[in-house]
């Protein structure tokens, strides 16, 4: 998606997430044995807990350019990451996406297609956006023809041309840029036949992603997220936000007794979080006539203690926390740190492996 320069022939390039309260990067070195995380770096700034406002970027669009590129350059300098050629993840938030269906017709067909059918779905000037489309998947209609289904992603100009400002301010060369939840349902579901939620669960928004097969086709946002949790026990329980922060991390829904109070300040917010779920999902199976069969979620609200449970009873789906370590191999000294880094890296590695799709 959006690619700067060809991959081919890299053998070590960097992921980068830059999410609304943390940069995350991910160096995957890959050869003719798999792919292998070779070195990675989190840097969180949490005074987004007492200020906000305060936040790298924002569903304004807003993106703090040189604090940014500062704070790169610090965590490559800090993790000791050489390597200097990246794929970067633009938030959901950034772009318009939607699934797309057409008769089935040859690829030359469809890029001519496709310039024409955008103006039909994209509510934003053609001149002010760059259009991708990638085909991910196929059906028979109910009049049994045969039609494509085409994932149509439109970034505005103005995005793109702050995140190159950014890495050549940060002495990165940007290779390519990708929405997030592309890398998320490559690490996720390449391989699953049977359609996917992701739920990934941010500081300042949860995104919603169904995928199949390692391809990314419907999506949805709230700015109900992990930060909401906080406030809403900050508030309730009369403690300041980093106390709230450090409660919800310990305890979650697993509280009980005189931490019972928690899971009970929280579950409305969840709540929230899992009905939009369940619009999103019912939409998509009414439309396209398949079922989700799993639901994995990401994100730092992911390691919520119990909140997999609770959100797999509210659906009646299995729901389990993303693992992008099944199919790459990490340094045997991460091991104790495997269980945390798994949701929050998952998108900086998913970035790392594009070049294997």
């Amino acid at each position: 998606m959006f690619g700067l320069q060809s991959l081919f022939g890299l053998k070590s390039y960097l992921g980068v997430d830059i999410g609304t309260t943390s940069i995350k990067v991910a160096e995957v070195v890959r050869s003719s044995n798999g792919a292998k995380l070779k070195n990675y770096g989190i840097l969180e700034t949490y005074t987004y807990l007492d200020r906000s406002n305060e936040a790298l970027q924002t569903s304004s669009l807003k993106l703090i350019d040189t604090e940014t590129a500062t704070y790169l350059k610090l965590l490559m300098s800090r993790a000791g990451i050489k390597t200097d050629r990246v794929v970067a993840s633009l938030p959901a938030f950034s772009a318009f996406t939607t699934l797309v269906e057409l008769p089935a017709m040859p690829p030359e067909d469809l890029a001519r297609t496709m310039q024409f059918q955008a103006k039909q779905y994209v509510p934003l000037p053609i001149a002010a956006v760059t259009l991708d489309w990638l085909k991910v998947g196929e059906r028979i209609d109910e009049n049994g023809a045969k039609k494509d289904q085409i994932f149509l992603i439109a970034i505005l100009n103005e995005q793109i041309n702050k995140y190159r400002k950014i890495f050549e301010a940060a002495d990165l060369k940007l290779v390519a840029m990708e929405v997030e939840g592309i890398s998320q349902a490559r690490v996720f579901t390449a391989g699953v036949k049977e359609p996917v939620m992701i739920i990934d669960i941010g500081a300042r928004s949860t995104g919603f992603s169904i995928a199949q097969n390692g391809f990314l086709k419907f999506t949805g946002q709230t700015d109900f997220a992990g930060g909401s949790l906080t406030q809403i026990l900050a508030s309730g329980l009369g403690v300041s936000t980093r106390k709230a922060e450090e409660l919800k991390k310990q305890h979650g829904l697993t509280g009980g007794g005189a931490t019972g109070e928690l899971s009970t300040l929280i579950r409305p917010i969840l709540d929230v979080i899992i009905n939009e779920a369940k619009r999103i999902k019912n939409n998509y199976e009414d439309t396209y006539k398949e079922k989700v069969g799993l639901i994995v979620l990401a994100g730092g609200g992911s390691r919520l203690p119990g909140v997999a449970n609770y959100i797999s009873q509210q659906l009646d789906i299995v729901a389990e926390k993303g693992n992008p370590f099944k199919k790459v191999e990490y340094p045997p000294e991460l091991t104790p740190l495997i269980e945390d880094l798994r949701t929050v890296l998952s998108t900086s590695i998913g970035l790392g492996l594009k070049s294997d799709l």
